[in-house]
């Protein structure tokens, strides 16, 4: 059956709607509200990503990003969102496009949400962000298989019968 309405692109929008809603809580402040801490990964080569050319190089496909204690002027806009990391020491101004995401978790509330190109466009879907799955800042993460643990939600128990 054809989907005229695109329900998975409309998930897409509102999962990364909750993203950078996140994002917003996070940039009110210098770090996150109580514990909460984000692990972003992201396609370093998608259109509009804005990072410098080292970081590309070392990580010529995904890398993810830890925001919690050490960034600086988190900007928070409808597309895409900008702060400032260091690396080696050396501080670096990142501006990456949500549809550049591939994956966001928040391991203090167990919450994370992984974006997949699909054969027909992108879609979303809810992961389980097992602490042990959790993928370490600044390394390339690996690709997702069906032995990852992600966790589809299931809606047949919202329907109607």
């Amino acid at each position: 059956m054809t989907d005229y309405i695109g329900y998975e692109a409309l998930t897409q929008a509102a999962m990364r709607g909750v993203v950078r809603e996140a994002m917003r809580q996070a940039a009110k402040g210098s770090a996150p509200p109580g514990d909460h801490h984000f692990y972003v990964t992201f396609r370093t080569k998608a259109p509009g990503v804005k990072i410098p050319d080292h970081l590309i190089e070392q990580f010529p496909d995904e890398m993810t990003i830890v925001i919690q204690h050490q960034y600086w002027d988190l900007e928070v806009h409808d597309g895409h969102f900008e702060i400032v990391l260091k690396f080696n020491r050396v501080p670096q101004h990142l501006s990456i496009p949500y549809v550049a995401m591939t994956r966001f978790v928040d391991p203090a509330v167990n919450f994370g949400v992984s974006f997949e190109k699909a054969a027909a466009g992108e879609d979303a879907k809810v992961v389980d962000p097992a602490p042990e799955q959790a993928e370490t800042a600044l390394e390339p993460s690996a690709e997702p298989d069906a032995e990852s643990g992600d966790t589809v939600v299931s809606l047949d128990a919202f329907r109607r019968k």
